[in-house]
């Protein structure tokens, strides 16, 4: 008989036979502490991988390749300490024959573990992608802006180079067709007020050396024009400036300024050209590299009606610089600078107002006009004007007007018989 509690078991074991492998369940029973610290290192890591991929993304916006570099680094170090974990893990525990559910649920996570892995490597491999691209994109830059600014350092140069040579001052416009101003309303307006601002400078010289030549400047301003009513004595500038203006602007509305040339073509292109090239250059300059140009022969006409004979031997004593410029020269006197400078700024108003398709229209005001404020502004502005008093008269026109675009450019005029206030 067997013993008490022994049931009798014809097939049982003997000692050689094989013993099976403990479920996983009492596998990780024997030792919880280390299943434990196993699971608390794969969280860990995975926290750190979501930081460094968070770091990865912060590194391109705004885009910053050094520390994108090193986020990538950071999560590939990532990725193999939780490649090593799953290692370990493998290693130290053995696939039970029969997996129990606890197992089972264990064996998912990591499963859902590894394909997020995936999905990241897979991130990681299309940052490296557009940070390739994005290195790509700016070495093409910076390949655009260092052509840009050598082709923009050969157009100065040019500009400053060729100046107005024989051929370009007499009509030759631009091979290209590139010009690097606009043509615009604004930039006559602004050449209408250098215009208007150089016949007021060239005045003060020329009033200072009439003084000195012992000039009755009162007897000299009622020649220019007559009978004009001045609010203050020091008005009568006003009519030597405006004497400058009806020289400088005679001829105007002609497109080639009544100077004659055989060589002169007109079309809009050229007219261009030609502000351009004169625009940055100083007149003496120019006119030393070509004096017998269109510009030349400008300045020597207008220099001869400007300056009367009588009024030029009394401040020289002698007509020398006269001579010297109806001989064709360009003399390097202070006085006929200051000239040029006036000169220039009317030629390019010119050169620009027949730049425009139509043509800028020039239009003056007679004296006895009524002051009209469409088509007038008062050179003094501090007027004392009443409403039951008359319409105020012209006494002169100081500055033409313009009509461009279908636009008004005021012309500037002297009102007779005004008071100003104080």
């Amino acid at each position: 008989m067997l013993p008490t509690g022994v049931k009798d078991n014809p097939h049982r074991e003997n000692n050689s036979q094989k013993v099976h492998p403990q479920p996983m369940e009492e596998a990780m029973n024997q030792n919880p502490e280390a299943v434990e610290a196993l699971v608390s290192k794969i969280f860990s890591n995975i926290s750190s991988l979501k930081s460094a991929y968070i770091q990865l993304q912060s590194a391109h916006t705004p885009y910053d390749p050094d520390k994108i570099q090193a986020a990538d680094k950071l999560v590939i170090s990532e990725l193999k300490n939780l490649s090593e974990l799953k290692h370990f893990y493998r290693e130290n525990n053995p696939k039970p024959v029969c997996a129990s559910p606890q197992d089972s649920r264990l064996a998912a996570e990591i499963q859902e573990q590894q394909s997020l892995l995936k999905t990241y490597e897979v991130m990681v491999k299309k940052f490296q992608s557009e940070i390739q691209n994005k290195d790509s994109e700016i070495v093409q830059l910076q390949q655009l802006i260092e052509e840009a600014n050598q082709k923009r350092v050969k157009l100065e140069k040019n500009l400053k180079l060729r100046g107005l040579s024989t051929k370009e001052s007499d009509g030759s416009g631009d091979e290209n067709g590139f010009f690097p101003v606009d043509l615009t309303p604004d930039l006559f307006t602004a050449t209408v007020e250098a215009a208007f601002l150089a016949i007021h400078d060239f005045s003060k010289p020329l009033i200072n050396m009439m003084k000195a030549a012992g000039w009755d400047l009162d007897a000299a301003a009622n020649s220019i024009e007559p009978n004009v009513v001045y609010a203050k004595r020091a008005h009568k500038k006003y009519a030597f400036e405006s004497h400058i203006c009806q020289k400088m602007f005679s001829g105007f509305q002609q497109e080639s300024f009544g100077i004659k040339s055989d060589k002169l073509i007109v079309n809009k292109e050229s007219f261009f050209h030609q502000f351009l090239a004169l625009k940055e250059m100083d007149p003496l300059d120019t006119l030393g590299q070509n004096p017998d140009s269109i510009f030349g022969k400008f300045c020597r006409s207008k220099y001869l009606v400007v300056v009367h004979p009588k009024m030029e031997a009394s401040f020289f004593g002698n007509l020398d610089q006269r001579n010297y410029v109806m001989g064709g020269g360009h003399p390097r006197t202070p006085f006929y600078q200051a000239f040029l400078k006036l000169a220039k700024s009317i030629w390019l108003l010119h050169r620009l107002a027949y730049s425009f398709e139509p043509n800028v229209k020039i239009f003056q005001v007679n004296r006895g006009t009524e002051f009209s404020e469409v088509y007038m502004e008062s050179v003094v502005k501090n007027l004392i004007m009443n409403e039951n008093d008359e319409k105020p008269k012209v006494g002169m026109m100081v500055m033409p007007g313009f009509s461009i675009e279908g636009s008004v450019i005021q012309s500037r005029v002297y009102l007779s018989g005004m008071k100003v206030a104080e």
